[in-house]
């Protein structure tokens, strides 16, 4: 099993929200097999986006993905997000 942690700041939640949830079927044919999202409790701008996979290596393909990519810059998010993969 293999985690996929997401941290970063978004200029509006709704939108980028709006944005996560419309990427929906790109994370389950990547192998997403579980998410979840959370806001900082003392900043709910800052945001921690959660995805289980199979493997280190689909975790790794979701993270260098071009949509991915194209899905971030449309969303909002303010700086460079911070991710890091588990095993």
């Amino acid at each position: 099993m293999a985690l996929l942690a997401i941290q970063h700041r978004v200029a509006d939640y709704d939108t980028w929200r709006k944005v996560y949830d419309s990427a929906a079927d790109m994370q389950k044919s990547a192998g997403v097999t579980s998410e979840s999202v959370h806001r900082m409790a003392d900043d709910p701008d800052t945001v921690l986006v959660l995805h289980y996979f199979d493997s280190v290596e689909k975790a790794r393909a979701l993270a260098a993905n071009p949509e991915l990519k194209q899905a971030v810059q449309r969303s909002g998010i303010v700086g460079e997000p911070r991710i890091e993969i588990y095993e």
